[in-house]
């Protein structure tokens, strides 16, 4: 039966593949090469390691002009088939032509190896001027030593010959000449990465990410590591780049979030002597001196504050020192608004960009310059929910559902109420699934309730449950083979206490004690029975799910391992998946089950497949699902098995779920 089951998995598998393919060379011999594209992208969605359909796809996207996208289909077609030489040419010219020219060397130089002359010809082309241009460059400098431009162009040619530490040398030498280019920090950084030199490069991108222009920081910041620097990293970037005062304050600010509160001050009096018109590190500092009862010292840099042209600043000085607020005209209020506006616009980019530790920075300044901006508030929720930092996300988007705008309020309100229960001490969750089966002639039921205890850093969690298992039929039988009754479920109420783990990719773990209660006849097992039951399931979704607007293919897997005391101490293998097709609200799909035992008994060993359907009904609640499969199965073992081997059945049932 195994290999049949194989078999048909591997033909709807190949049928789902081919049909987007098929569809794609269609619309190629067409010369749709739109329709082509998106056909091509699809199959790769379905068999992302096919070499061919990116060599496809990267000459398809050549024929509308695309040629970086042509590009980085033929980079991925070489990494999966590092041996498909035409591909590997294909690649070479197109980063030539894209500007990439030491990745083309790289790529000529290794097929050129093998004995290939177009690769041999077009390596020499680009490697002899390059080659000429160093030496050209070299001797230039030992006559002009201090050379600015003479360095930055050796450098260059160096590094697209890969000749690396010649040209972090000479990186380094250029910015030393011009420490105001600080687009020469990221040049430098990278090569310093490349010759493995981490600390050196951290410290040269770091500098690079503060104080330079957007560009420049932003592409040092995607080289940076993905974490907030140390301050030993600070301080090393510093060194390289003394001059770069935004680094420098960064520093002294995080020197007072760790209480260093000298440290600070140091590099606040190194900001206020480079920068006298700093006012905030002015400011800064005389509190920093005042707290230390320094007021000969704190002294002239706060009247420098007050006096200064920053009315808002001077504000908070003066109540701190507890003197009089001075009146200021209207027009200052369109300042404070400027702020606001500028921080929700830093905020935007960062958030695009994915640079979530500067978002929240922003976020923070716009909220503080405009506390009643629920749209700043819902964005710091956002925020903090990605950088998983949870509870501060309830918090803001509880506040952010009490905005007047409904699109705001609606979101967060969404929002809180899915991030909302894992905080909350005790959590309940209910689920039922009743079902009807056409085998069996017989209404099936399941269900449980399940209330949680949670405490705050435990890896696990507490738990009381009621569930049921039961049928309306109760038993079939007794027939040939059969002397007793069988019976089609557990028919019982069962009560229980457990402990399960967080859910951690998907996978959760778990085990209960507790009494089942018959509530039938039954005359196999007692009144009250005691059940343990325990197990690991995960769950997996891939594609599109079932949500109510989405279109497109999609898989799901669900395996359970399960140990049942009641079942002679039993333990049960459970693997559920379908694949398909969402329709927004509906889902058609194939289904292919197995289920198997330690203890091969004949019921807890077979196989099924068929056809499905899923649907949510717009009037009814969201998280009710109506579900029909007609199924083809065949059991595994048949020893002491009443039942012919090969069944159908038709299944037709409703899921519903909640949590409180």
């Amino acid at each position: 039966m195994f290999p049949k089951l194989a078999l048909t998995v591997f033909l709807i598998t190949v049928g789902l593949f081919a049909q987007p393919l098929d569809r794609a060379y269609a619309a190629l011999r067409n010369n749709d090469y739109e329709t082509a594209i998106a056909g091509f992208r699809e199959a790769i969605t379905l068999a992302p390691t096919r070499a061919a359909i990116h060599t496809d796809l990267a000459y398809t996207l050549l024929k509308i002009g695309e040629n970086e996208a042509a590009r980085d289909q033929f980079s991925e077609a070489v990494r999966l088939d590092p041996k498909d030489h035409h591909a590997a040419l294909e690649y070479a010219f197109l980063c030539f032509e894209t500007k990439r020219q030491a990745e083309a060397r790289r790529i000529f130089d290794r097929i050129r190896r093998q004995g290939n002359p177009t690769a041999e010809q077009a390596f020499q082309n680009i490697d002899r001027p390059l080659a000429e241009g160093i030496d050209r460059w070299q001797k230039a400098l030992e006559l002009s030593p201090d050379n600015f431009s003479g360095h930055e162009e050796l450098a260059r040619l160096a590094e697209q010959r890969d000749e690396i530490a010649l040209a972090a040398k000479h990186y380094e030498k250029a910015w030393r000449l011009r420490p105001d280019e600080r687009r020469l920090l990221l040049d430098l950084g990278r090569a310093w990465k490349a010759l493995g030199r981490a600390e050196d490069a951290n410290a040269a991108l770091l500098a690079a990410s503060r104080g330079a222009q957007p560009r420049v920081a932003e592409s040092a910041k995607a080289l940076c590591p993905p974490r907030y620097p140390f301050v030993y990293e600070f301080r090393k970037a510093l060194e390289l780049d003394p001059g770069d005062l935004d680094l420098r304050r960064e520093l002294a600010y995080l020197l007072l979030a760790m209480s260093d509160k000298a440290g600070a001050e140091t590099e606040f009096e190194k900001i206020a002597a480079a920068a006298p018109s700093d006012l905030l590190s002015a400011a800064q500092l005389g509190f920093l001196r005042l707290a230390r009862k320094d007021t000969a010292g704190a002294g002239p840099l706060l009247d420098r504050v007050l006096h200064g042209d920053d009315d808002v600043l001077a504000d908070r000085v003066r109540t701190a020192l507890q003197l009089p607020k001075v009146l200021h005209p209207r027009p200052e209020t369109a300042t404070r608004e400027q702020v606001g506006l500028e921080a929700k616009t830093l905020a935007e980019k960062s958030l695009e960009k994915g640079y979530m530790q500067d978002a929240l920075k922003y976020l923070k300044i716009a909220h503080e310059n405009d506390p009643v901006d629920f749209s700043v508030m819902l964005k710091l929720g956002w925020a903090y929910n990605i950088l998983h930092q949870d509870r501060e996300a309830v918090k803001w988007f509880s506040i952010a559902r009490r905005s007047p705008e409904p699109a705001i309020s609606s979101e967060a309100e969404s929002a809180w109420r899915n991030l909302q229960p894992e905080f909350a001490r005790f959590r309940t969750t209910v689920w039922a699934f009743p079902m009807y089966s056409t085998r069996w002639h017989d209404l099936f039921a399941y269900s449980q309730a399940k209330t949680e205890l949670r405490i705050d850093r435990l890896p696990v969690r507490l738990y009381a449950s009621i569930r049921f298992v039961g049928d309306t039929q109760g038993s079939i039988g007794p027939g040939v083979g059969s002397p007793m009754p069988q019976y089609l479920s557990e028919s019982s109420v069962i009560a229980a206490l457990g402990i399960g783990t967080k859910v951690w990719h998907g996978m959760f773990g778990w085990f209960e004690a507790g009494e089942a209660m018959r509530y039938l006849g039954r005359k196999d097992v007692g009144l009250m029975v005691p059940d343990y039951r325990g197990g690991v399931s995960v769950t997996k979704g891939f594609g599109h799910m079932l949500t109510g607007s989405e279109r497109g293919l999609f898989a799901e897997f669900v395996a359970d391992a399960v140990f049942v005391s009641r079942f002679a101490d039993d333990t049960l293998v459970y693997s559920q998946n379908r694949t398909g097709y969402t329709f927004g609200a509906a889902q058609l799909y194939w289904n292919w089950n197995i289920t198997a035992d330690v203890k091969r008994q004949y019921w807890a060993n077979y196989v099924e497949t068929g056809p499905g359907i899923r649907l949510r009904i717009p009037s009814f609640p969201r998280q009710m699902l109506l579900t029909v499969s007609a199924f083809r199965g065949s059991y595994l073992v048949n020893e002491g098995n009443p039942h012919r081997p090969i069944f159908n059945d038709i299944r037709a049932g409703v899921w519903y779920a909640f949590t409180h």
